[in-house]
């Protein structure tokens, strides 16, 4: 492995690449860190703590697992590139259902240029419509007695318009600046420029989930004093690489059909009957599902810390809080299972099309042996996708409840209970797959082996 990574950086092009990719993710780790103006670092720092935010800081910690954001400290990346996934969620769900939309999509290069465009535009009015939302939030919060919003630019107890245009503007730049990097990686770095930003967000988290492990443990066997063990250590570094494994695992599954093309004869040749393979991914709705999943079940969570609040003497408000409260309850998880198999059918039936797959095949000569090409053809790819969709939802479901299981049972931080499932190890194994992908594709260009073959 040494000398493959020696190698790697002996090709000028290639070593070119991976350091403009380190270099901009470093300025994207720079402005990560950077609060806007208006805000006071250490009541905000308050408000998004667990302790005394509740939901809100649940919320905000979940939303910056999928959005390489920083809402907890509200820094001039704030929204991170959430805004543009959200554009581009729209745009791909509009392509099904209008016209115009998909016969873009179908015009190749050009067609994907336009709807680009047209993302980029969408994203900019999200991001002033968030940011403006998340502006005025701030200005309106309150950790205890105490303003979120520092008191140099507090006129009568509020916020002046021109100082609410200029953090919806610095926010709504810094999205479109990151929107920016992810295209420059794209272009002249390696790898998939949003997604690498959201690895880099959620890498970035464990030196000080290790860190706080580290003060958790005696470093004795059996623990003490409230602390963890040695064993426990070990148990979890080996549940760590089996989840690692098992991600790998069903991340890269795949249903390979059989296809047969048809022959063809001219003159004295025959030309195809070749047999191939149509490979269907078990999960082919990806990470969507979980996110999805785990936002929506924050609205009931902070419905009901709200009403609970309000109404203090409610046993029943108390009750539904405590139910829907992240990890605490049978009810939460149940619910979470549940969403996560509606939206792995869901995004499957939107991004999978069995019917144009079926023409497909019939336009270039091939067909699935025993089923006639065309409607038969196209029933049973439907058929088999809801079956490795309901094997790919238990995989999800299984990834996103581990966190809890493991925070509960070896009472562990719930942060660092979050590297061993959920979103954010999905998220970083796809990431690092494709990353590979395309380091090797240079690779063998140069008659080099990848980095995942042997000898």
């Amino acid at each position: 492995m040494l000398e493959k990574l020696r190698v790697i950086f002996t090709i000028p092009e290639l070593r070119q690449k991976i350091l403009l990719t380190l270099g901009l993710l470093a300025i994207y780790r720079v402005g990560w860190q950077v609060p806007l103006p208006i805000i006071d670092p250490q009541a905000m720092a308050a408000f998004a703590d667990p302790e005394k935010g509740g939901g809100i800081g649940d919320l905000l910690r979940t939303v910056a697992v999928f959005s390489a954001s920083q809402l907890s400290q509200a820094t001039i990346f704030g929204l991170g590139i959430m805004p543009y996934i959200s554009a581009s969620i729209i745009f791909q769900l509009l392509g099904t259902v209008w016209p115009p939309l998909e016969r873009l999509q179908k015009e190749g290069e050009a067609g994907r240029k336009k709807i680009n465009e047209y993302t980029r535009y969408a994203t900019v009015l999200i991001c002033i419509v968030q940011s403006w939302a998340y502006v005025a939030f701030l200005s309106s919060a309150r950790v205890g007695e105490q303003s979120l919003i520092s008191p140099a630019f507090l006129v009568d107890g509020r916020l002046p318009f021109i100082w609410q245009f200029v953090a919806v503007m610095t926010m709504t730049a810094g999205t479109i600046f990151l929107m920016w990097l992810g295209e420059q990686i794209d272009e002249f770095g390696i790898g998939n420029g949003i997604s690498l930003l959201i690895m880099a967000g959620i890498l970035a988290g464990m030196p000080m989930a290790l860190y706080d492990l580290g003060q958790e443990t005696s470093w004795e066997l059996g623990g003490g004093g409230g602390k963890l063990g040695i064993e426990t250590l070990l148990v979890l570094a080996a549940l760590f690489v089996g989840v690692v494994a098992g991600v790998v695992f069903m991340t890269q599954g795949q249903r390979r059909i059989p296809t047969q093309s048809a022959k063809h004869v001219r003159g004295r040749r025959v030309y195809g009957g070749t047999r191939q393979y149509l490979p269907l991914r078990v999960n082919q709705a990806g990470v969507m599902p979980i996110i999805f999943a785990s936002s929506l079940l924050l609205f009931p969570q902070l419905i009901f810390q709200y009403l609970s609040s309000a109404f203090p003497a409610s046993s029943l408000l108390q009750k539904l809080h405590m139910s829907f409260t992240r990890g605490e309850s049978y009810l939460y998880n149940l619910c979470y299972i549940a969403l996560i198999y509606f939206f792995c059918y869901f995004w499957t039936a939107i991004t999978f099309n069995p019917k144009e797959m079926a023409d497909n095949l019939k336009n270039f000569g091939a067909f699935i042996p025993g089923y006639r090409p065309g409607k038969r053809t196209a029933d049973y790819l439907e058929r088999v996708m809801e079956r490795i969709t309901y094997v790919g939802a238990g995989f999800l479901s299984l990834v996103a409840v581990i966190p809890t299981i493991v925070s509960g049972f070896l009472g562990i931080q719930p942060q660092i209970a979050s590297f061993y499932g959920g979103t954010g190890l999905l998220i970083a194994v796809s990431v690092a797959f494709d990353l590979v992908q395309k380091i090797d594709s240079h690779l063998v260009m140069r008659n080099y082996g990848g980095l995942l073959e042997k000898g």
